[in-house]
């Protein structure tokens, strides 16, 4: 069987969410997001070779809580943009055959099912994508004004975003552009086609206020 690597990347420093300290080290329900997000590949690969890309300020506070839950992994550096720091640990990774997923530490709610099919798509295929629907109306904007546009033809991508690493590797070669707002979105600017599976609705990325207050719900409702 390919090994399997986890990116869990950690960069940022979680203004919007408006506490002292970045979202993915907010306690909830015992245990901080991130370890929550880890956890949960941890579950369904205990063997999985986990790389932690956080920001040199949190260096300190990631390794306590790995001691502290046990939890086995490589810390790298992170870079001035997601795309740095997934470019950082990518560079950790020597198995041109093996399979990568990158995932936001702010994503505590994704669930086994959703896991398994990026990697197994991913083994088969190159790549993975987790996606789900629009459920809610959206219009276009632009300078001219704003249209009506039939959301079925669009969809919300999560991750984690799964890959093939000599293909990834291959990727992260490329200059930075703004338009890598995620790791599908570098793959796909060096020719890659992305393949989309469906993803769970819960896995939403904690990324205001209000969110925590999901988060708590959520993981009430996970006991």
């Amino acid at each position: 069987m390919q090994e399997q690597y986890l990116i869990i990347v950690a960069g940022g420093t979680g203004s919007r969410v408006q506490t002292d300290i970045p979202k993915q080290f907010v306690k909830v329900e015992g245990k901080e997001i991130i370890v929550h997000a880890i956890e949960k590949f941890l579950n369904y690969n205990p063997g999985i070779r986990v790389i932690i890309s956080v920001h040199e300020d949190y260096l300190e506070v990631v390794k306590a809580l790995i001691k502290k839950f046990n939890i086995t992994a490589q810390l790298v550096k992170g870079g001035r943009t997601r795309y740095h720091s997934v470019k950082n640990a990518l560079e950790t990774i020597h198995d041109d055959v093996a399979v990568v997923a990158i995932h936001d530490a702010a994503r505590p709610f994704v669930n086994r099912e959703t896991i398994e099919k990026c990697f197994t798509t991913a083994m088969q295929k190159g790549n993975a994508v987790p996606a789900v629907p629009l459920y809610e109306s959206i219009r276009e904007v632009s300078a001219e004004g704003n249209k009506s546009v039939d959301r079925n033809s669009f969809r919300i991508i999560q991750t984690p975003q799964c890959f093939r690493v000599s293909d990834i590797q291959k990727a992260f070669k490329l200059e930075y552009q703004e338009s890598f707002t995620d790791d599908a979105s570098v793959l796909e600017a060096d020719g890659g086609t992305i393949n989309l599976v469906e993803g769970n609705a819960e896995n939403i990325k904690i990324t205001l206020p209000k969110d925590l207050i999901i988060a708590k719900t959520f993981l009430q409702d996970d006991k």
